[in-house]
């Protein structure tokens, strides 16, 4: 069975810069929107990267 993922970028909250990609799956039930802290280049620290469309 094959599941359907959709890719997902991960926004610097700060600067707003598409910085990592991810595949999420598309039919998780409770899914919610990705929130994670990781290093952005262009701000140069770790800031919060939230998801956002491609």
């Amino acid at each position: 069975m094959a599941v359907e993922l959709m890719t997902i970028a991960l926004r610097c909250s700060e600067c707003k810069m598409k910085n990592y990609f991810f595949r999420k799956n598309k039919k998780k039930k409770g899914a919610t929107k990705l929130e994670l802290k990781k290093y952005c280049s262009t701000c140069r620290k770790h800031t919060v990267h939230k998801q956002g469309k491609v």
